[in-house]
């Protein structure tokens, strides 16, 4: 088993909050040694840390902290100083830490003979089977996006609209139910041609409306993900067809996955309906070229504490596990004209998927 070294916040690092899950704003350190979990860290903090199950938390006086502040290093010296002492007691010699871990924190340390090396797949796999308190947020933040998803539909029933009316709106749902999104996705005719066009204007009748809403839920830092398309009024023929297409696609998907079959598989299921339909897909489209129609994306990704992590259901898609948590979003798009797209969240289990996402799939508003 490997040593393990994280210095981070909570907020900021999906890696340090799947393994304390309480939100601390400013970095701290978190290690594993021998199977042991540490953590070190100020008084602000400590009597939060100190109901984590499983943790050993020690104070910053613990090593010294008062002495070196008094010494007249600087803020940067005394907590490079601070890590090295921690290190040292408790005997870490060659630890593995994320990818995005800080190179100036990583530095320091090399030069007091601690060896660190940069394993972003052994993060990731610690972090694909979601535990209780993580899958708990997901579910509570899909039932956000769904109530911000009703109260878009109810908007666009009324007729013409602008879309920060309807930002607004999905915004309120949020908040109600205890969830935050910096961004999300109300696009509309060109601009839903564009994966991730955020959307302004006024939304007109008969054009295509993909409202993408991945919210976070405040207690856990746990995301949700669901798409819908829409139309004010009457869809054309070519968007029907499309619609139907990714209907399709998404229940040829959730039929398909489960435990030991790969994210690439269930990809080409989707490929193979779209391209005799003459839709591009990646696998089809012109060595060296960009593709930006047809089904140019992935069919989803992980979802959790980021809104796309490991595993893919694309080309390089890997074999998913029971306790993954992904969503299936197959599209279609067509530049000057917009896009059509439906995505569900699942989680996967060993003889199948649980469909978390409890919303219609209406094209008409």
């Amino acid at each position: 088993m490997s040593d393990v070294l994280i210095y981070a916040d909570t907020v900021r690092s999906p890696e340090l909050r799947h393994e304390i899950p309480i939100s601390i704003t400013d970095p701290f350190l978190y290690l594993e040694r021998n199977g042991d979990r540490h953590v070190v860290i100020g008084s602000l903090e400590l009597p939060r840390a100190r109901e984590l199950p499983g943790l050993q938390v020690h104070a910053l006086e613990e090593f010294g902290n008062d002495e070196l502040v008094r010494s007249g290093l600087s803020r940067r010296e005394v907590r490079d100083e601070l890590h090295a002492r921690v290190c040292e007691a408790l005997g870490v010699r060659a630890v593995k830490v994320p990818g995005g871990f800080p190179l100036e924190v990583a530095d320091a340390l090399r030069r007091r003979g601690v060896e660190l090396a940069a394993d972003d797949a052994l993060f990731e796999q610690r972090r694909r089977v979601k535990n209780e308190h993580e899958l708990a947020g997901i579910r509570r933040a899909q039932k956000a996006a769904e109530a911000g998803m009703e109260a878009a539909r109810a908007l666009l029933r009324s007729g013409p609209i602008p879309v920060e009316r309807v930002k607004a709106a999905i915004e309120e749902r949020f908040s109600a139910n205890d969830c935050t999104a910096d961004e999300f996705i109300v696009s509309h005719g060109p601009q839903s041609a564009i994966g991730h066009h955020a959307g302004d204007g006024e939304i007109a009748e008969g054009e295509p409306v993909v409202i993408d809403l991945w919210p976070r839920d405040r207690a856990s830092g746990c995301h949700a993900d669901m798409t819908r398309t829409f139309v004010i009024g009457e869809p054309d023929d070519e968007l029907r067809e499309w619609h139907r297409l990714c209907k399709v696609a998404l229940d040829r998907a959730l039929g398909e996955i489960r435990a030991g079959v790969t994210g690439r598989s269930v990809y080409d299921g989707t490929c193979d309906l779209f391209e005799p339909a003459g839709h591009l897909t990646q696998r089809t489209k012109p060595e060296g070229t960009p593709l930006e129609e047809g089904f140019f994306h992935s069919l989803g990704h992980g979802v959790g504490l980021e809104v796309h992590e490991a595993p893919s259901l694309g080309l390089l898609g890997e074999e998913l596990v029971a306790g993954d948590v992904v969503s299936v979003e197959p599209g279609l798009y067509r530049p000057g004209y917009g896009g059509c797209r439906l995505e569900d969240l699942v989680l996967v289990t060993e003889d199948g998927c649980e469909n978390l996402t409890d919303f219609p799939y209406d094209l008409t508003a």
